[in-house]
């Protein structure tokens, strides 16, 4: 193995991702140091994305209470980007391509209204919160991707080294080539988001989900648009389910947020627990909006901007420790999201903030690199440890009993009495896949251009960028299996779960080929989480490299 020489550099403590999470961790750990008269306490966060915010996509309606705490003073703050109050909740039951209704105020569930909450996009939130970090003198590189876990003597984790720079495809180092660096740390807190790469590995070598369920995940496609003044209601919120998922029998929902500027944020949901490998979430997304109820909102208007991002959902079930040698794992890197609020922000802020405190009072004490165990009591005595455990059931409910039983079990739970018993889900969502003769194609509609459009048009205006002559970051295990296995068994469904058209089945000189343009991945991670052979690994590309989302 060639050997390079690279460059250390120090920190009180590594945050690795500039998301929700992680920006909250760095922010409370310099005011914490602040605080403390202790102004050589140092943070470094790095960011895979070209820039903080670059790589966010959130639908996003905000409940601000982790703000509120964090940083009280944001109302009075003219640069930040939380200002569309929530003015009026719809939900709705999609019964057909034409056909559906609005559920009543009584029969929504409590968490279902948004009362105080605010329509943001994240990407601006978080490079507001960036700036805030930068102000305490938080360390930010944004460009730079976590590619590896360093470890210590003892096997505690010591910090993480960034990405190389400059490397062909083939493995060689072209002429601008530079090593990455070492990032050291007392502590490292990991905020990939979901599925991160780096927590799945810790995850595994520390055993960190022997104790609990398998995560469960969904499918999020988002698109930004630009609709007629005359149609824009500024901090109208619409959800629904039902159509077009009920025609497949998978699971999902959407949303529809009223933003400013006469900007809708609009998309769908799809779980992947589904069954049909013919299923395309992207596809199904794109037929959802000729719904009359979604379509009358965009005739005349514009698409700006697409993008897709997986989602946990598993809820308190699934969250894996969060505590092992060196560093805490946050966010969605754990898995904080609050299915039955269908918000994660918020609950991502408050695990960024908890992990803060924990790794302060631990360097205070004079801890370095070992196990904080006193964070998991200050989880479960937060209203974070609360409010996952008071919702814990309402993902499980609605997939064990469906969207009817389901949704009157977590009405009797929510709006009556808290049902006394747990409801789990032990299957993961890849081995929920059946086989491929089992199931209908669906029809889906060919894009119109205008309304509806193609996959390729769509990564266009995600405005997703890979440097060609990069080595692919999405690794199969085994190259024979796509076609000697997924092919003849689910109809290779990579064709059709990513939404970014990455991966595709080509016959050349009369064999079938596997074809991956990882170029325009925009890191979702749906080939990591779907894939029925568990073949694929995805992995960070270039720093810099994926999705640059505005206003998302």
């Amino acid at each position: 193995m060639e050997n390079i020489e690279r460059e250390s550099m120090e920190f009180d403590a590594v945050v690795v991702g500039g998301g929700p999470a992680g920006l909250c961790a760095a922010i409370r750990l310099r005011q914490l140091a602040l605080e403390n008269d202790n102004s050589d306490f140092t943070v470094c966060l790095v960011e895979k994305g070209s820039e903080i915010g670059a790589h966010i996509l959130s639908g996003a309606v905000i409940e601000t209470r982790a703000i509120d705490e964090l940083l009280p003073g944001w109302k009075e703050d003219e640069t930040c980007p939380i200002s569309v109050e929530a003015s009026e909740d719809r939900v709705y039951m999609l019964t057909s391509p034409t056909g559906g209704y609005k559920f009543p105020n009584w029969a929504v569930p409590d968490t279902m209204h948004n009362d105080g909450n605010y329509v943001v996009s994240m990407a601006n939130v978080c490079r507001w919160l960036g700036a805030k970090a930068e102000e305490l003198e938080v360390m930010i590189f944004p460009g730079f991707a976590a590619d590896e876990i360093l470890y210590n003597e003892q096997g505690a984790v010591a910090g993480i080294r960034t990405g190389d720079m400059g490397v062909a495809k083939d493995g060689s180092h072209k002429g601008g080539f530079m090593p990455g660096y070492d990032l050291m740390a007392k502590y490292t807190v990991f905020a990939e988001g979901c599925r991160g790469h780096l927590g799945k590995r810790l995850i595994s070598r520390f055993k960190l989900d022997e104790n609990s369920d398998p995560q469960k995940y969904a499918l999020g496609i988002k698109e930004l648009w630009e609709i007629d003044p005359a149609k824009h209601q500024p901090g109208l919120i619409l959800h629904g389910t039902g159509w077009p998922y009920s025609e497949t029998g998978s699971d999902g929902g959407w949303w529809l947020y009223h933003d400013q500027d006469n900007q809708v944020t609009l998309g769908t949901f799809l779980d992947l627990n589904y069954k049909n490998p013919h299923v395309s979430a992207f596809d199904e997304m794109q037929r959802w909006k000729t719904h009359p109820i979604i379509k009358d909102f965009l005739e005349g208007g514009k698409r700006l901007v697409y993008g897709a991002r997986a989602a946990c959902k598993g809820g308190a079930n699934s969250l894996p420790k969060m505590q092992f040698p060196g560093g805490l794992l946050v966010g969605d890197d754990a898995g904080f999201l609050n299915i039955a609020k269908i918000k994660g922000n918020h609950t991502a802020m408050k695990s960024g903030m908890l992990a803060a405190e924990a790794i302060y009072e631990a360097i205070a004490k004079g801890h370095a690199n070992d196990e904080i165990t006193a964070h998991q009591t200050h989880y479960e005595n937060s209203w974070l440890g609360e409010e996952m455990e008071r919702y814990r059931t309402f993902g499980p409910a609605m997939h064990r009993m469906g969207k009817y039983m389901g949704g009157a079990f977590n009405f009797i739970d929510q709006k009556l009495f808290k049902i006394p018993f747990n409801v789990r889900e032990t299957t993961p969502d890849y081995k929920e896949l059946e086989r491929a003769a089992l199931h209908v194609k669906p029809e889906y509609p060919k894009p119109d251009g205008k309304l509806t459009f193609d996959k390729l048009s769509s990564v266009f205006v995600s405005n997703t960028t890979h440097p060609e002559d990069i080595p692919v970051h999405l690794k199969l295990t085994d190259p024979k299996v796509p076609i000697k296995h997924n092919l003849p068994l689910f109809d290779e469904p990579a064709q059709r779960y990513c939404p970014a058209g990455v991966y595709e089945v080509v016959e050349e000189a009369g064999e079938n080929k596997f074809v991956i343009n990882a170029q325009n991945c925009v890191h979702c991670k749906t080939c990591d989480i779907k894939d029925p052979s568990q073949n694929i690994t995805w992995v960070t590309p270039e720093g810099g490299g994926g999705p640059n989302y505005p206003n998302m």
